[in-house]
């Protein structure tokens, strides 16, 4: 079912640490503070399992969760879909592209790596002070994800500041 015209989304990126969750969640509760549909996802939760499958088969799961829910959220009347994920390179940006149903923008988050450090190291899960810190560098070492963006904004900023831009640049409010 194709979704109507008036719908659309945005894609908030960034390194792990970003802060990309926080201002996805802000931008949900400013568009319910004035009465307008919407839905959110961190993309990362729809993944957040381990059968054993490759890297590979892993990325589509997750891509057809997005792909089932985002749909879900078109046809249940939600004209305002804010996504929070990591995204590398053109190839994952343009899978994620395809499963959402409605035109997407993207936001990168940009972050000095010291906070990054900061915030990912006082994370109280071993993951995120392990795992995500070291891919993070990575990431920011290699520029990943970068390029990628219709718009770049700081991710250090107040984050009401930072979902009123987005919003605000989106047309949204």
């Amino acid at each position: 079912m194709p979704a109507p015209a008036s719908a659309d989304a945005v894609l908030v990126t960034g390194v792990y640490g970003a802060g990309k969750s926080t201002v996805v969640a802000d931008i949900g509760a400013l568009l319910g503070e004035r009465g307008q549909q919407y839905g959110l996802l961190d993309v990362d939760w729809l993944g957040w399992f381990d059968s054993g499958i490759s890297h590979r088969a892993h990325r589509r799961a997750v891509l057809g969760n997005l792909a089932t829910i985002s749909s879900g959220f078109v046809i249940a009347g939600v004209r305002r879909l804010a996504l929070a994920w990591s995204v590398r390179d053109r190839a994952q940006l343009d899978e994620v592209c395809q499963a959402v149903p409605v035109p997407l923008r993207v936001v990168r988050l940009e972050v000095p790596a010291a906070l990054v450090e900061q915030r990912l190291s006082a994370d109280p899960t071993e993951e995120r002070r392990g795992d995500d810190l070291r891919v993070a560098r990575e990431w920011l070492a290699a520029g990943h994800g970068v390029g990628l963006e219709d718009l770049v904004l700081p991710g250090d900023a107040p984050v009401r500041e930072t979902s009123e831009a987005i919003c605000s640049w989106l047309g949204w409010i």
